[in-house]
């Protein structure tokens, strides 16, 4: 098969329907940073060495291509042979941030990203995520929007920032601090 169809060589592309739109399309660009945020995701998880993590890592990565698939399709094509979310995924994400954060020092000031490149990259993770959800709100002010989609990435970007830290700690790199100057 295939991978090449030529069909977007004039900058369009089908959702999921049929339904032509452009390339620039919100939409769009909504479930092309959905695909960007799923890489990070890979290479955090490819990055980490705790085997629970890994997998609810790929768990995200297998919700967010449930997300993907949810924006590229047509609203009535959304209700009939799309996946759904359901609200045990943000449950889930909620749990493994309880238990990092019960492992972790309180948080007493705002952190720079870095200290090693696994850290930095899980920020670079939750960054993406954080414009991602931008986008989905942006899009739901046009279009209907599944209800969970939004709080599963705001819930997520939670989750980088708290795997961020416990991935500093068990680095035994120092959380960089930011400390203003006055």
């Amino acid at each position: 098969m295939r991978i090449y169809t030529k069909t977007g060589d004039k900058g369009q592309t089908s959702l999921i329907g049929g339904t032509r739109v452009s390339k620039a399309d919100l939409r769009i660009d909504t479930y092309g940073t959905v695909d960007e945020l799923n890489c990070y995701i890979g290479l955090v998880r490819d990055l980490n060495t705790d085997e629970a993590r890994r997998a609810l890592l790929k768990e995200v990565q297998d919700r967010l291509f449930t997300i993907g698939s949810n924006l590229a399709a047509e609203p009535e094509q959304q209700k009939k042979v799309i996946p759904d979310l359901k609200n045990e995924d943000i449950e889930r994400l909620e749990k493994a941030m309880d238990e990092m954060d019960a492992e972790l020092p309180p948080l007493r000031h705002f952190v720079l990203p870095g200290g090693h490149t696994s850290v930095s990259f899980c920020h670079v993770a939750r960054t993406v995520c954080r414009r991602t959800e931008r986008l989905v709100i942006a899009l739901a002010e046009q279009a209907e929007v599944h209800p969970m989609i939004v709080p599963y990435l705001n819930r997520l970007s939670d989750y980088l920032f708290v795997l961020s830290r416990k991935m500093a700690q068990e680095l035994g790199v120092e959380e960089v601090k930011w400390l203003p100057r006055v």
